[in-house]
């Protein structure tokens, strides 16, 4: 088959995804290798401003945590996790937010809007979008850690009816003003749920999510939401990959109709799964 008869194809295949999902959101979770490689990074970004000009909704919540720890290294203070969530101190906080707010938002949103894109950042804590408090895992105290009370859709909304695209710094705000490290899967999960989004779309360091980690042949193509909890009781799934598991179980639960986690180091993975009939990654159902 020849290149052009193949590109028509694909157009051909895409049609009835692009009519299926005209008006709908799209929330993208976009962090790890994706934010570091320059052509990895540029196509994500040309395939968001593909979903806003076919007619889809996409909102962006990113990460940043391999930028927060290159600063932190240099500052000599030294990362700490439990169950995949970052320990944040005072002093980490104050980072925290100079880096996804002050940097990696603000890089995001310049590059959507140089490609030919439009898009407004937002803090969790600009007019209260997450609301969090404290959050205390297996007693634990994380510190800064917050886990979303709620979120407030209005702002969200109401950049998406402009007709720009949202990208949201996971900063959770307290009720006496505190400022909160939210884990970026857990507010993607939050917020596609609070939106009623179509999809949530999991962008990651791996091809999605094996019955056994040692075996490439054993990826999962579609993982029902109850076994998925299963595996993270049997450490099946574990470390940083249980907070994005944990976000597409809660995503599902609450109405968002599908959830995927795929390979963000694949150049245009987003397309690969929205737009063609095999997908990529895994699918998280109910």
């Amino acid at each position: 088959m020849s290149v052009e008869r193949e590109k028509v194809n694909l157009l051909i295949e895409a049609l009835p995804y692009i009519k299926a999902l005209a008006g709908k959101t799209i929330v993208v979770k976009y962090g790890g290798h994706a934010m570091d490689n320059l052509e990895i990074k540029k196509a994500v970004i040309l395939d968001l401003i593909l979903l806003k000009y076919v007619g889809m909704n996409p909102v962006i919540v990113h990460g940043g945590g391999p930028e927060i720890n290159s600063l932190l290294t240099k500052l000599n203070i030294e990362s700490k996790y439990h169950k995949g969530l970052r320990i944040t101190d005072q002093e980490t906080m104050e980072i925290v937010q100079m880096v996804l707010v002050g940097k990696v938002g603000q890089e995001i949103v310049t590059l959507i809007n140089r490609y030919g894109g439009k898009a407004i950042g937002l803090s969790g804590k600009d007019a209260n979008v997450l609301v969090a408090r404290k959050q205390l895992v297996e007693g634990v105290d994380l510190g800064f850690v917050g886990e979303i009370d709620k979120v407030n859709t209005e702002p969200i909304a109401s950049i998406i009816k402009a007709g720009y695209i949202p990208v949201i710094s996971p900063v959770g705000v307290g009720v006496d003003g505190e400022s909160y490290n939210v884990n970026a899967d857990v507010a993607a999960g939050e917020i596609a749920a609070a939106l009623k989004a179509e999809k949530l779309v999991m962008l990651t360091d791996v091809e999605g999510i094996f019955a056994d980690p040692s075996k490439p042949e054993s990826l999962i193509t579609a993982l029902q939401a109850g076994r998925a909890k299963r595996m993270i009781e049997t450490g099946t799934i574990s470390s940083g990959m249980i907070p994005k598991v944990e976000a597409c179980v809660k995503a599902i639960e609450s109405g968002v109709n599908r959830t995927h986690i795929i390979d963000g180091r694949l150049p245009h993975s987003m397309l690969l799964e929205i737009f063609t009939d095999a997908g990529i990654g895994t699918m998280v159902v109910s």
